[in-house]
């Protein structure tokens, strides 16, 4: 099986994370949510799989490219 990593697209503040290891996500379904300049940023899933890692939680900060997920499709 391949693998999508889920990058942050900028740094924030991580507010929810939505989905756990697991989950069946379809693409366009939002992973969690990120705080960035001052509004809240859903990422979404590039991909239809199965949540195979969840590297993020709430309240955490993250930098640009830092991986918040991969899922296995």
């Amino acid at each position: 099986m391949a693998q999508e990593i889920v990058e942050a697209p900028l740094a924030g503040k991580v507010l929810n994370v939505h989905v756990k290891v697991g989950d069946r996500v379809t693409e366009g379904d939002t992973i969690c949510t990120l705080e960035a300049l001052k509004m809240e940023n859903a990422i979404i899933a590039p991909v239809s799989g199965t949540i195979k890692e969840i590297r993020v939680s709430p309240g955490q900060a993250v930098k640009a490219t830092d991986v918040m997920a991969v899922i296995e499709y």
